[in-house]
């Protein structure tokens, strides 16, 4: 327990390293001030927030009709080439940066937690990397996601049940096509009992052509009774 002048001093010794070496808000690159962590009070309340949590009929859930059976889908982000959601993305996927997802995830928890569609979500479930590629990496960007939203919205992160039993290509260049045959019997369930009758949040970082996804909310349905949602941080559906 710091005394009110060594709190006082360890404030003043942090603001002298914040001018010495700023940090950087992930959105907007400027600079972050005490108690801001990865995004600027400014970003956090001017990122491109879709709204579709609030529409049943929405861009995305549009994007698994006949696909899929699910009971609501949406994303948190409007994804623009070379603005703010992707700097904030890259930040979390491509330099380390966990810490984005996670306050991302805090900010739409509060959202979807308030939601009709989403209030009554029992289990928050990331799309789980490989093994082998989540060593490399170090962290799974998606579950990055996933903690700040169940923290948020106070229901279970579950990264156990749903696994990656298989490695795949990288999705970027692939068509919708392509993308799907690429996930095809890649993900396996290991016991599912404690979800059944439950109403499970799936969640992933991006989502474009909703391939994995698919593939992901397809095995969490043979779950008995389970309804399926899923959440993204961000989309380039308009």
């Amino acid at each position: 327990m710091f005394t009110k002048p060594a709190l006082q001093l360890k404030n003043l010794a942090g603001d002298f390293l914040s001018l010495v070496y700023p940090q950087l808000c992930l959105a907007c690159e400027g600079p972050l001030y005490r108690h801001e962590r990865s995004l600027c009070t400014r970003c956090a309340y001017a990122l491109p927030r879709t709204g579709f949590h609030l529409e049943a009929d929405n861009p995305v859930a549009r994007i698994f009709y006949g696909r899929v059976r699910l009971h609501a889908a949406s994303a948190f982000l409007r994804f623009q080439k070379d603005g703010s959601v992707q700097r904030l993305v890259h930040q979390l996927k491509y330099k380390g940066r966990k810490e984005a997802g996670e306050d991302a995830g805090r900010l739409y928890g509060a959202e979807l937690k308030s939601a009709p569609l989403f209030s009554d979500v029992a289990a928050v479930i990331p799309v789980p990397l490989h093994p082998t590629k989540l060593r490399k990496r170090g962290y799974n960007q998606a579950e990055c996601f996933a903690r700040g939203l169940s923290e948020a919205m106070s229901v279970k992160l579950d990264t156990e049940t749903l696994h990656r039993k298989t490695a795949t290509s990288t999705q970027t260049r692939k068509n919708r096509f392509q993308r799907w045959r690429n996930v095809e019997e890649v993900f396996a369930l290991r016991a599912s009992a404690h979800l059944e009758g439950k109403h499970l949040l799936l969640v992933d970082d991006v989502v474009t052509t909703g391939a994995t996804l698919e593939s992901c909310a397809a095995l969490l349905l043979k779950i008995p009774n389970a309804r399926v949602s899923i959440a993204a941080l961000a989309t380039a559906q308009l």
